[in-house]
């Protein structure tokens, strides 16, 4: 398949009073045409920096990108010039922003924030806008949109501004979207129906999708593939097939097993621990401190990447066959 986006060695910092924050270290990714990427973690975990750095969006200061590369149709977004990343965003590369309640301008018109981006990139008149932007709410589910055009945020609900950061994602054609946490403030009826959305969308766009998400539900609802983060590293990547069905990594399993069901009666199943401090992240796996299965090894040594299957890759030493000889041997002594 053709790779839409290849993500090699990314390293995002943070520099603040206390310190130098390691938010994202050496992340590798890559997400191929008309696929969708999902990657889940806990919050905090790096899964916002890296798809605002895809974007450039890092504040700088105090953050950057100090190292790594992020080659996008062949182009590695971390060399252009600003007024480069300006024309691929909202046309090559689009975002939705974590909260549509506070992603949209109060002060404008739904038709206006529709409109700006498409008449900012691209040579069309008045007219033309409104009929795009009139289509793309058709698409998008919004009922009468020629008179809702004239309406304010404030005058739509949680789940149609939801929609309408969408369609203004969607307006300009981009090939890749980016979508952060797009059903967290939404009831579960209507996350359903922008799953169903998306999954619409991407059927008649062929737009590629990275779905970051700490929801499991969603997750199994729409993705291809699922990437693992945790302290800023990706710990597992494979199949949603893989990852739900034949986890790896202890802290995979973990957040599986914390997910509440309705078959099973009594307490949850939480991770116990915290995550560590990136502002001095820890030497070996960032997990270990709080992984029941720990060796001496994983605090000493970063495991290195085990190919589980073609399509299933984990950091783990108890998933490396090396560690495995060296437990036994240990073991029988």
């Amino acid at each position: 398949m053709e790779k839409i986006l290849d993500i090699k060695d990314l390293h995002v910092t943070f520099t603040t009073y206390g310190g130098t924050v390691q938010a994202v270290r050496g992340v590798d990714l890559y997400l191929n045409k008309g696929e969708t990427l999902a990657i889940v973690g806990e919050s905090g975990c790096g899964k916002s920096v890296t798809s605002n750095a895809i974007m450039r969006l890092i504040p700088s200061p105090p953050g950057k990108i100090s190292n790594g590369t992020i080659h996008f149709k062949g182009q590695d977004l971390t060399k252009v010039s600003e007024k480069k990343m300006r024309s691929i965003r909202g046309v090559d590369i689009s975002m939705i922003f974590q909260d549509p309640m506070t992603a949209l301008n109060p002060t404008l018109t739904i038709g206006t924030q529709l409109m700006e981006g498409l008449r900012q990139h691209k040579d069309v008149s008045v007219k033309e806008a409104k009929q795009k932007a009139i289509e793309m709410m058709n698409l998008v589910g919004i009922p009468n949109p020629e008179e809702r055009l004239k309406q304010y945020p404030h005058q739509f609900s949680g789940g149609m501004r939801q929609r309408i950061v969408i369609a203004i994602a969607l307006i300009c054609e981009p090939e890749l979207l980016i979508a952060d946490e797009p059903t967290t403030a939404l009831d579960v009826t209507i996350q359903a129906q922008i799953l169903e959305l998306f999954a619409k969308i991407q059927e008649e766009t062929g737009v590629s999708i990275i779905l970051i998400t700490h929801d499991l539900g969603v997750v199994a609802k729409i993705a291809d593939r699922i990437a693992v983060m945790y302290a800023g590293k990706i710990i597992e990547t494979g199949t949603k097939r893989d990852i739900f069905y034949r986890p790896q990594h202890p802290y995979t399993k973990g957040l599986l097993h914390s997910v509440p069901r309705l078959d099973e009666k009594g307490k949850l199943h939480p991770i116990d621990g915290t995550p560590p401090d990136l502002f001095s992240p820890p030497q070996g796996c960032p997990f270990a401190a709080r992984c029941p299965l720990a060796m001496e090894v994983c605090d000493k040594v970063y495991p290195i990447k085990s190919e589980r299957s073609d399509t299933h890759q984990v950091n783990c030493w108890l998933q490396d066959e090396r560690a495995k000889h060296l437990l036994a041997e240990t073991a029988s002594k």
